[in-house]
């Protein structure tokens, strides 16, 4: 299973790659698109969804989770942030990958275990939690890296409705009929 991470921006987006092995979460690429340098927001648009599609066709992910954008005061920066997130999604969807958000809070949480942690210390973390050596200076890659993470978090429970997989109940107990006790 490949997971493809993305931390909206429209100058700064970040991306990274895992790959679940044997339980193991491996990465295969991470890192930051820095787009302030083009003149107009359209162009910034174009770049990001020419880019995921690279990312996309390099390295063949099987899902893409996304950070969702999270309620700022200047609507201007809100939507330009979500006109990012559009392209970003857009650009998976039309690789007919599977599209997850999540909020910055449930990324946090995943990671971290305290949903209000800094950037620094999701970088920590994330950097505890991958075998391969991160740049923890890149903080919008290792928010894209614990993007990917969470959803992998999210996948491996049976019973998160989070990661929109159709696991409940009723399914992890048709998949687990070994697991019932008395049975």
């Amino acid at each position: 299973m490949r997971i493809l991470g993305i931390d909206p921006g429209t100058n700064n987006l970040g991306y990274a790659v895992i790959e679940i092995r044997k339980k193991q979460i491996h990465l295969l690429v991470h890192g930051v698109f820095k787009l302030s340098r083009l003149a107009s927001h359209q162009e910034k648009l174009h770049q990001i969804f020419l880019k995921i599609q690279r990312i996309i066709d390099g390295f063949q992910p099987d899902e893409m989770a996304i950070e969702a954008p999270f309620f700022g005061k200047n609507v201007q920066s809100m939507l330009k942030l979500g006109r990012a997130q559009g392209v970003a999604i857009a650009a998976a969807l039309q690789k007919e990958l599977v599209v997850k958000e999540y909020s910055p809070k449930k990324i946090k949480l995943a990671v971290t275990g305290n949903g209000n942690a800094s950037k620094e210390q999701v970088a920590a973390l994330v950097d505890q939690l991958i075998r391969d050596k991160i740049d923890r200076k890149l903080l919008d890659a290792t928010d894209a890296l614990a993007t990917a993470i969470c959803h992998h978090f999210q996948k491996k429970n049976p019973l998160s409705s989070g990661a929109g997989n159709g696991r409940d109940w009723k399914s992890f107990i048709k998949d687990n009929p070994d697991r019932l006790a008395g049975g």
